[in-house]
């Protein structure tokens, strides 16, 4: 049977996280899916570590820290997650929409939230025989437990700042670390290069530039070394028994441009007071969503998850009028937040 909720949010960024807050303080229980494995969206995939300091009344925090607070927020909502899905399908039907996701599940809500970021977000994959099997063993895309990589020979490939960021957290108490980047100028910090190139002067890492990786060796299932192309046409094996592979997130809008909604370009156009779309029901906030003057924020993503809950509030809950109560003094509030008496 279809899961029935009030309220399906497609995408775990800030933006979406922050959806489940306001529709939480109107008394909806949301659930929310993502296409990646964790909450969080790119903060947690692409700047945990980096500095963000544009949040109201926060002087800056990191992505992760963001991330951790929004979820410290949203807990007495009762939020349920589906992580690791992927929405491939959307339908009216009276009542609302029928929702199909990547793990076979069907959801029933009466709204829909698009909080997508530019589109659901996969990491770009080594296309290199071998890499499948070994993927979440020996080939990582991000990096969920640090401490599996301590006392390991390491291959980092990528020029960014999520190479750069874990070669430089993770070298220090690895047997061997090695960034292989195809370039040899960086899209990273430039004090971030110049730290890692410090370190390899000191022999403490080593950096290979103009170079891509052609083939993993592997022996009995475990990876042994990266094989790699050269820029003057030479190859090389490169010791590891992890591959760190950065290359970034891959945004696809996928099936959203199947539903009928009126795009512009690959963003969403949605009416201003209210951020719905075209399609009564769904509504779409954060970089996805598209209207004259639309500036790509988290702090613009959070006061469109405002508005977009008041409209949500009108349809799920037909002729009760939507009164606006404040958190500061608002028993109801206070109750629904699980604020002492």
């Amino acid at each position: 049977m279809p899961i029935q909720t009030d309220a399906l949010i497609i995408g775990a960024g800030p933006c979406g996280l922050f959806q489940i807050f306001e529709l939480g303080l109107l008394g909806i229980k949301a659930d929310i899916v993502d296409s990646l494995t964790t909450e969080g969206g790119q903060c947690t995939w692409l700047y945990p570590d980096k500095p963000i300091y544009d949040i109201p009344a926060i002087p800056v925090c990191t992505g992760a820290e963001l991330v951790a607070n929004l979820m410290k927020q949203i807990e007495p909502f009762g939020a349920t997650f589906h992580l690791g899905e992927e929405v491939i399908s959307l339908r009216q039907e009276s009542g609302g929409f029928l929702v199909g996701t990547s793990a076979g599940k069907e959801f029933q809500a009466k709204t829909v939230f698009i909080a997508g970021g530019v589109g659901s977000f996969q990491p770009r994959k080594l296309h290199l025989d071998g890499a499948d099997a070994l993927e979440g063993q020996a080939v990582h895309y991000r990096v969920p437990d640090p401490s599996i990589f301590k006392g390991k020979r390491l291959a980092v490939l990528g020029g960014g700042d999520s190479a750069l960021d874990w070669a430089l957290a993770l070298g220090p108490e690895a047997a061997a670390l090695t960034l292989v980047h195809r370039r040899d100028d960086y899209r990273a910090a430039p004090a971030s290069v110049a730290q890692l190139k410090a370190r390899a002067a000191e022999g403490a890492a080593e950096i290979i530039e103009s170079a891509t990786a052609t083939g993993l060796r592997v022996d009995g299932g475990q990876l042994k070394g990266v094989e790699l192309s050269l820029k003057d046409g030479s190859t090389r094996v490169v010791d590891a028994d992890h591959v760190l592979a950065f290359y970034g997130l891959s945004p696809k809008l996928g099936p959203i441009a199947e539903w009928g909604l009126t795009l512009n370009k690959k963003a969403v156009a949605v009416d201003v007071a209210t951020f719905e779309t075209n399609v009564p029901g769904i509504f779409a906030i954060g970089d996805i969503c598209d209207y004259p003057g639309k500036k790509k924020l988290i702090l613009s993503g959070f006061h469109e998850a405002a508005l977009a809950a008041f409209a949500a509030k009108a349809i799920i809950e037909p002729g009760k009028k939507v009164h606006l109560q404040y958190t500061t003094t608002s028993p109801i509030m206070h109750k629904r937040l699980g604020v002492p008496d």
